[in-house]
C-alpha cells in the first residue's frame, strides 16, 4: 500500500514525551527514552507515533509555547537525538507525527521579542492593538497584555501571543518550519487550535459566559484559504498528513475542513463527545450519561467523511475514569472502551498508557499539580468565592495533569532513575506495562488482538457505520459493506443487561471469553465483536 495510506489503514499512539520515558534520570520523559521503547510500541501494533511539542519551549504551557521550531527542547535532548528518532522509528515501519502550533507562539520567541519594538519589521508578525476588545481567552481572563503604549492578543496564556496570519511572511515562516520536517522523514503535522488561527476582525465581540469575541475568528473563511494554501505550497510536495485540532466545530464545518475535493486537512480531533459530561464549560462536571455520548458519536460516525476517534489525550481526563470505572470493573471497562473506539469508522489514537488501562492522577492537593491551566482556574474559582472544598473536586476531576502522571512501566514505577517532574500515580504497583504483557487477559494484550483485528479486516477498515441500538446503557452499531458486517455490542454500565435486540453471528472478540451468543445476558461492561451470520 502507498505510505499515504497509513493513515487511514494504521494506528496512532499519540506520546506526551514529558512523561513517556525519561533516559538519563532527571526526571523527564526525553527523546532517548522514546527510542528505548520504540520495540514496545512495534509490538502493540500501531504505526503512527504522534509526538506532543519536542520544540525548544520556556514550558508555560508544556511545550505549547514556542520559542523555536527548528530546534528541540534541551530538556528532550538534540536535534541528533531526533534524527535518530525518526530513522530508527522508520526502519521499524513506525512515522512520526509531530505538533505545528501556528496559532500562537511563545512571548520568547525571537520574532515577538523583535516585536515588542513599534518600528520592527516583525511587528506585524503578531496582532498589535492601541487599545484592547472585550474578548475572554480560553484559559479565562481578557486576551490582551500591555507592552509600552500597545497591548497584544494573546487567547491563551499571555506567554502565548497570536501570530498575525494577515501579513504574508508568516505564511512564508511557517511553510519554512513545515518544511524543514517533512524534509527530515516525518510523516506529517498534529494541527494546534487549526480553526481559530485567522482574525477576521478585531471588533468587540457579543458578550457570551465564556469566549466573547469568538464569532471574530472562529472557523473563518481566511483559515480556509491558509489551509487551502499549506497543502498546495508544502504538503503535497510530501508523504504527508494532517489532522486538526478544532475548537467547537460542528459535523458540517469538519467536513468544510476535512473533504477531499477541499484539498486542507484529513482528518480532525472534534471535542462534542468529550463534552457530555460538562455544563457551560469543562470545568462543570455531570454525572456521565452512556445514551448522550452514543448519540453524539453516532452523528459524527454517519456525518463526517472521516473521523479522528479518540477517549483521552494530554488534555482530558483518563478514558477509564471519566467513561469507565477504573475501580471495580477496571479491566472490563478499558477492554470495552477500547472495542469501541477500534471499531468505528475512522483513524483511532491510543493515548499513550491507555494501552494498560492508567486512571487519573492521586493527587492529593492543587499544590502538586503542574499544569498552568489548573493553577489559573483555581486562582479565578478563589477570586470568585469559591469554596476550597468546591475548587478542590472541581479541578481534581478536570485537571490536564489526570492524563499527565508519568508513564507505569512496572511496579516501581519505571520512567525514571530520579525524581518524577509530575507525581506519579501509586496505583503502578498493580497497573504496569511488565505486568500487563505478562498477563494474556490484560488490557494490553486486548489492545494488541484488536489492533492486530482491525489493521486486517476491510470492514473495520473502510466499511460504512449504522447504528443499531442505543439506550441509557447500551450501544450496537455495525460496520458494513458489500459483502460482510460486523456488529459491536457494548454495555456502558456496571449493571448486568440483556441484548436488547435478535442478533447472531460469530464472536470474533469479547472481554469475558464469550464463545456464541446463545447466553443473551450482558455482564457488567461487556463487550462483543460478532460477524453476522449471514455475511459472505
Amino acid at each position: 500500500m502507498k505510505q499515504s495510506e497509513i493513515w487511514k489503514k494504521g494506528i496512532v499512539y499519540q506520546i506526551y514525551p514529558r512523561s513517556f520515558k525519561d533516559s538519563n534520570g532527571d526526571g523527564i520523559g526525553d527523546i532517548q527514552g522514546i527510542i528505548s521503547k520504540l520495540d514496545y510500541l512495534k509490538e502493540l501494533g500501531v504505526n503512527i507515533i504522534w509526538l506532543s511539542p519536542v520544540y525548544c519551549s520556556p514550558n508555560d504551557d508544556h511545550g505549547y509555547d514556542i520559542s523555536d521550531y527548528m530546534d528541540i527542547n534541551p530538556e528532550y535532548g538534540t536535534m541528533e537525538d531526533m534524527n535518530e528518532l525518526i530513522e530508527k522509528a522508520k526502519v521499524k515501519g513506525l512515522r512520526i507525527l509531530m505538533d505545528l502550533v501556528i496559532n500562537h507562539t511563545s512571548d520568547e520567541h525571537p520574532w515577538f521579542i523583535e516585536s515588542k519594538k513599534p518600528d520592527s519589521p516583525y511587528r506585524d508578525y503578531y496582532i498589535w492593538k492601541d487599545q484592547p476588545n472585550n474578548w475572554s481567552g480560553f484559559f479565562s481572563g481578557s486576551t490582551w497584555e500591555k507592552v509600552g503604549d500597545s497591548y497584544y492578543l494573546h487567547l491563551f496564556s499571555k506567554k502565548q501571543p497570536d501570530l498575525n496570519w494577515k501579513n504574508p511572511k508568516v505564511m512564508e515562516e511557517i511553510q519554512k518550519v513545515m518544511h524543514f520536517w517533512l524534509q527530515k522523514g516525518i510523516y506529517g503535522f498534529r494541527c494546534d487550535v487549526i480553526n481559530i488561527i485567522y482574525k477576521t476582525s478585531l471588533k468587540n465581540g457579543k458578550k457570551h459566559i465564556a469566549l466573547t469575541g469568538k464569532e471574530h475568528y472562529h472557523s473563518q473563511e481566511g483559515c480556509h484559504e491558509i489551509l487551502r494554501t499549506l497543502r498546495k505550497e508544502v504538503l503535497d510536495q510530501y508523504d504527508a498528513f494532517t489532522v486538526g485540532e478544532t475548537v467547537l466545530v460542528t459535523t458540517k464545518q469538519a467536513n468544510d475542513l476535512i473533504l477531499p475535493e477541499r484539498k486542507e486537512l484529513n482528518m480532525v480531533f472534534a471535542f462534542e463527545h468529550m463534552e457530555v459530561d460538562q455544563i457551560n464549560n469543562k470545568w462543570f462536571k455531570t454525572k456521565f450519561k452512556p445514551n448522550k455520548w452514543m448519540k453524539v458519536i453516532s452523528l459524527w460516525q454517519q456525518e463526517v467523511y472521516w473521523n479522528a476517534n479518540y477517549l483521552g489525550n494530554h488534555d482530558q481526563p483518563r478514558s477509564v475514569s471519566r467513561f469507565g470505572d477504573d475501580k471495580v470493573y477496571h479491566q472490563e471497562s478499558a477492554k470495552m472502551l477500547a472495542t469501541l473506539n477500534l471499531t468505528l469508522k475512522g483513524t483511532p489514537y491510543v493515548f499513550e498508557g491507555e494501552e494498560i488501562g492508567m486512571t487519573d492522577g492521586d493527587f492529593k492537593s492543587i499544590d502538586e499539580l503542574m499544569d498552568i491551566e489548573s493553577h489559573r482556574i483555581n486562582a479565578l474559582a478563589k477570586k470568585l468565592m469559591f469554596p476550597k472544598k468546591i475548587r478542590y473536586k472541581m479541578i481534581m476531576k478536570t485537571s490536564r495533569d489526570n492524563a499527565r502522571t508519568p508513564m507505569q512501566w512496572h511496579r516501581n514505577g519505571g520512567f525514571t532513575s530520579g525524581k518524577p517532574w509530575l507525581k506519579m500515580n501509586e496505583n503502578t504497583k498493580v497497573i504496569n506495562v511488565e505486568d500487563n504483557m505478562k498477563n494474556p487477559e490484560s488490557i494490553y494484550h486486548h489492545y494488541r488482538k484488536l489492533i492486530a483485528l482491525r489493521k486486517n479486516n476491510e470492514t473495520l477498515l473502510n466499511g460504512s457505520f449504522k447504528p443499531l441500538y442505543m439506550n441509557k446503557n447500551i450501544f450496537i452499531f455495525s460496520r458494513y459493506t458489500k459483502h460482510d458486517t460486523l456488529i459491536t455490542i457494548s454495555n456502558m454500565s456496571s449493571k448486568i443487561k440483556k441484548i436488547p435486540i435478535d442478533l447472531s453471528g460469530e464472536v470474533m472478540l469479547s472481554n469475558y471469553h464469550r464463545e456464541n451468543l446463545d447466553d443473551k445476558t450482558l455482564k457488567a461492561y461487556e463487550s462483543i465483536l460478532i460477524r453476522k451470520e449471514d455475511a459472505q
